[in-house]
């Protein structure tokens, strides 16, 4: 099979950080302690235009493409007591695992591999995938708060060479994102906005560099009472570079999807243990050289351990998403 156009952007049709994984509270980074957060993220998309081309994170050129990914995101988030530049100083740690199931309607040339032009082919994998490990600095002034992160991907999960499927990038990676809260008690409402660019180095497997990244989230909930709310949710992706590398035999072109939806949100304890659980789910549009699809988020946050006795609002614990 052979194709007049073919384009493709970021190395298998999506870049390390994880579009609408921010969203109500991003701006707010709670009191020093430690908290836990899973988020379990649920996609299905296509690209079945003849004229598409992607790259595979396993090396392979794939053309006419369905994919559905289950994945689950543990993370850990230390809020410490340290002060910098007048803000707290937070890390944490996600971890994900799971993976794509993936199904090409054609497999094309790839030098690296060796072959030509082939029919059909599917593949699927659950396993372990690269860590994000962040480091960031959050400020509070009345009822605004922002903050700006840090974080680098680290290539240690479990790469495929060759499959379609692979839930590992194995490409470092460093994303520099500010996020933005105002929220006002009074009237329960939370502005959040979260922006930041991503940028890849060359994965070595397949000699591909995906090219930078430009992200931005946001969402709108109103809190109905202190244990239900309910918003609007969204995000935009763009690439600003082309991809490269000798791998990047495609062409250069650079991807774009833009996405809405809704959130509902429900906070409740159990024993003394507040717990936020929140649901998101977005509809993708405006794409270009990507998948097209629906993400879905379920999210339940926890305090592990709160430092003496500060206590904001039950809903802050949403913030170690």
């Amino acid at each position: 099979m052979a194709t007049s156009s073919p384009v493709t952007a970021a190395e298998g049709g999506h870049g390390v950080y994880l579009l609408g994984l921010r969203g109500t509270n991003a701006g707010i980074t709670p009191p020093p302690g430690v908290y836990f957060a899973n988020n379990l993220y649920y996609y299905s998309g296509a690209a079945t235009a003849s004229q598409t081309v992607f790259p595979t994170l396993g090396g392979q050129a794939v053309a006419d493409v369905k994919a559905t990914v289950v994945l689950d995101l543990p993370s850990v988030m230390w809020s410490t007591p340290a002060e910098v530049l007048g803000g707290n100083l937070a890390f944490s740690l996600l971890w994900p695992i799971g993976g794509p199931t993936v199904n090409a309607g054609a497999r094309l040339s790839s030098s690296l591999l060796g072959f030509s032009a082939a029919g059909s082919q599917s593949d699927s994998v659950f396993t372990l995938g690269d860590p994000a490990i962040s480091a960031s600095i959050g400020w509070h002034a009345g009822n605004y708060h922002w903050n700006t992160a840090l974080t680098g991907f680290v290539p240690v999960g479990n790469y495929r060479f060759g499959a379609l499927a692979n839930v590992a990038n194995h490409r470092w990676a460093v994303d520099v994102t500010g996020s933005f809260t105002w929220f006002d008690p009074k009237v329960g409402l939370d502005l959040s906005l979260a922006a930041g660019a991503t940028f890849s180095q060359e994965n070595a497997a397949t000699q591909y560099r995906t090219g930078n990244e430009f992200h931005l989230e946001w969402a709108a909930t109103q809190y109905l009472s202190k244990e239900f709310s309910i918003g609007a949710v969204g995000y935009f992706y763009r690439q600003f570079t082309p991809d490269s590398g000798a791998g990047a035999t495609f062409g250069q072109f650079m991807g774009q999807v833009a996405a809405v939806g809704g959130t509902l949100g429900y906070n409740f304890k159990i024993g003394n243990y507040p717990i936020a659980a929140r649901v998101k789910i977005y509809s993708e549009f405006a794409v270009r050289n990507r998948l097209e699809g629906t993400a879905g988020f379920f999210t339940l946050s926890l305090p592990l351990y709160v430092n003496g006795a500060s206590a904001r609002r039950e809903s802050d614990v949403d913030s170690a998403n």
